[in-house]
């Protein structure tokens, strides 16, 4: 068996919420660290005492006492796991691992016993839960009753918010009561804070940038006190994470920073940081409301009675020996501004500063961000979306979230760059800056086009390059329009082009128009689309009221007959239900019943057809315009059959005075000719004005040239 073992994704009870991190047994010492808050729990090898497996919701459980009283529960162990960690604890701590089972009979009635921070209620000597008093925040009691409140986590779904312990009165010879007896217990290891005595030291008018405003605070030694004109607050040390002193970028102010968990709650406002700022010229004279003795016997010469110097200083120094916690400072980091160790940018709208320390990064003010590097998964470094002269710093967390530093100025850009290299955090862009050399990075961000790098941009250009090389070479100024050849692949006059329209018959062979210029070479024309003019509705044919009415069925014969019955039967009907009902009742309706109905709808439609038959013979219907119409439309089928060819040949001079082009073909479009020679349509165009002579027709009999090879001759 190794020196250590070390489990991952082990999980720590905080306030109701579950904590992952990691836990590591080594001879000396046992060590764990929250993945969350970083906060790391060491327990001496030589003050471990007890310890216990246990079956818990989270697969298995160790629960740790030491001999100074303190009580650690790890879970999320296998059940795999307990004969290498039992063996383990006997080969180097000296204690045996014992297996003890949790009650679960579900029994609302046992005994109350205190070990500790630790209030366990057992049925038959099997522990049915435990509650940490150090999570109860208020402790009341009343007529044989004790009611424990606890603080509130907002990480947790759901909170236990308060237990009430019902104890039974006690023999009448014993003169202490049980229930201020079972309060005196709860209350001696809870979280409440009881403000007996007098404060150690008191700081007046103390600026406060978060929760805002002017706050006189009083030093306790259990808690801190924070008094103000509106608001009081009162916070005990065990929820004082860390302490961090940043130094202004003007070198004239200092930030004392206190991370808090659980945070102080303001309403509905949760504030995780206490932001304290001093002025570096403010002085202090101290004097700590204490004995000499005392102060050294209790902080181990970290304080003395009288003290004297600068008001940041005094303050820190007091609560570094109070809380037991050390202070964090900026490392070696420096910005572009000389003797500034900390960066300017905007968070959420709000401008602040960005502090590189040497395990995390911290933001002040408006809202305070601490990120652990350990937390964090990559940075990236991107494009000011405003600006050139500016560079945002994103930040992207394990768990998903993401933080946007922006508005930095570029010239930070190399100093930050090589601060996060040296950490070795992930950059997302790594590639690009190191393509780009470590010379270039300052100038990574400058005004010139050239040295921006902006993906969508390298796209259009790309886009741009492939779009020029399928036009090819049509652009030179020495083609003419007689080089225009439909069959090949050339954006001269592609489809919906304006140039398109112009037609070959108002100009010469040799490239030169009516009046004799020499014509310019064809560019490419902007899209114009004609809109399409909109048909002229038909009108609606009046209904002649003399025409005879069509016949009903023989359901609505019924119906009508009917519908008076079914009112009568059924007063108050609506006419929707009408027709429901009518429709049940029709299906109920006999065979013979409905064949007497079919033979009069029968009959009214012999009736109709006979009437129709004398009005139209007296002139009157709609059928004689439709036979005209059917006339004028038959006519026009007629014409298009016999005129097909005459539109053919007509059409290219039609479309020549609408500005379409008959000679156009698509790039799609595959001849079914034999030759799509160019000079024989010229020829064929030229016909159309001039009749053929001898040497034109042997001229044409002789031209087998493919139209590539004659482009390129003219």
């Amino acid at each position: 068996m190794g020196d250590t073992l070390e489990f991952n994704e082990i999980y720590q009870e905080s306030k109701g919420s579950w904590n992952d991190g990691r836990l590591r047994f080594s001879k000396q010492n046992l060590v764990y660290k929250s993945s969350k808050t970083g906060k790391v729990d060491n327990i001496p090898a030589a003050e471990l005492s007890q310890a216990t497996w246990r079956r818990v919701c989270l697969g298995h459980g160790i629960k740790l006492a030491t001999s100074s009283g303190h009580v650690y529960k790890y879970d999320g162990f296998r059940d795999t796991d307990y004969e290498r960690i039992s063996e383990f604890f006997k080969a180097n701590y000296k204690v045996e691992l014992t297996e003890k089972d949790m009650c679960v009979k579900g029994w609302n009635w046992g005994t109350a016993k205190f070990s500790g921070p630790l209030l366990s209620f057992d049925v038959n000597d099997s522990s049915v839960f435990e509650i940490p008093l150090a999570s109860v925040s208020q402790c009341a009691t009343g007529k044989n009753e004790v009611t424990l409140e606890f603080h509130q986590n907002d990480d947790a779904e759901v909170s236990l918010m308060e237990v009430r312990f019902y104890v039974p009165p006690g023999p009448a010879d014993e003169g202490a009561d049980p229930v201020e007896a079972f309060a005196a217990n709860v209350l001696s290891k809870a979280d409440v804070i009881q403000a007996t005595g007098d404060a150690v030291c008191v700081f007046k008018e103390l600026q406060c940038l978060t929760p805002r405003g002017r706050y006189d605070i009083l030093i306790y030694p259990a808690f801190l006190h924070l008094h103000g004109k509106t608001f009081d607050y009162k916070i005990p040390y065990t929820t004082v994470l860390r302490l961090f002193l940043l130094p202004h970028k003007d070198q004239r102010q200092m930030f004392f920073v206190i991370s808090l968990d659980p945070p102080i709650k303001q309403g509905q406002t949760r504030y995780h940081f206490l932001i304290l700022l001093f002025s570096k010229e403010e002085e202090l004279r101290l004097t700590l409301n204490m004995s000499e003795e005392e102060v050294e016997k209790r902080y181990e010469g970290k304080l003395s009675k009288n003290m004297s110097g600068s008001l940041y200083e005094m303050v820190s120094r007091v609560m570094k020996a109070l809380v037991n916690r050390k202070i964090t400072v900026p490392g070696n980091f420096q910005g572009n501004t000389p003797g500034a160790q900390c960066i300017t940018c905007s968070y959420k709208a709000q401008s602040g500063l960005l502090y590189p320390l040497e395990r995390g990064f911290i933001y002040v003010h408006k809202p305070p961000v601490h990120l652990r590097f350990e937390e964090i998964s990559c940075v990236n470094f991107a494009r000011g979306t405003t600006t050139t002269r500016s560079f945002d710093f994103e930040v992207e967390t394990k768990q998903g979230n993401q933080f946007t530093f922006s508005s930095i100025e570029r010239e930070e850009y190399g100093k930050l760059f090589d601060f996060v290299n040296a950490k070795k955090l992930n950059i997302k862009n790594r590639g690009f800056k190191e393509k780009k050399g470590m010379k270039s990075k300052n100038n990574e961000y400058s005004d010139s086009d050239e040295d921006q790098h902006d993906a969508y941009l390298e796209r259009m250009k790309a886009e741009g390059k492939i779009r020029e090389e399928g036009d090819g070479s049509n652009d030179s100024d020495e083609e003419t329009d007689e080089s225009f050849n439909p069959g090949e692949e050339s954006d001269v006059a592609e489809e919906y082009d304006s140039n398109a329209s112009v037609s070959d018959s108002g100009s010469g062979g040799d490239g030169t128009d009516d009046e004799g210029k020499k014509k310019k070479p064809a560019k490419k024309a902007k899209v114009v689309k004609e809109r399409k003019e909109r048909k002229p509705r038909k009108e609606k044919k009046q209904k002649d009221t003399n025409a005879p009415k069509r016949p009903m069925s023989s359901y609505m014969l019924w119906l009508n007959s009917s519908r008076e019955r079914i009112k009568s039967e059924n007063p108050g009907i609506s006419i929707t239900e009408i027709s429901k009902k009518a429709g049940e009742m029709w299906k109920q309706i006999g065979k013979d019943d409905k064949e007497g109905w079919d033979r009069k709808a029968e009959e009214a439609k012999k009736n109709y057809e006979k009437a129709m038959k004398e009005y139209r013979e007296n002139g009157g219907g709609s059928s004689t315009p439709a036979k005209k119409e059917g006339k004028k439309a038959g006519g026009k089928k007629e014409d298009k059959k016999a005129g097909g060819k005459k539109r053919r040949s007509d059409g290219g001079e039609k479309e020549k005075e609408q500005g379409g082009n008959d000679s156009f073909k698509s790039r799609e479009f595959i001849s079914s000719e034999e030759s799509s020679s160019e000079g024989e349509r010229k020829k064929a165009k030229k016909a159309k004005g001039k009749p053929k002579s001898k040497e034109s027709e042997e001229e044409e009999e002789v031209m087998t040239t493919p139209p590539s090879s004659e482009a390129d001759s003219d």
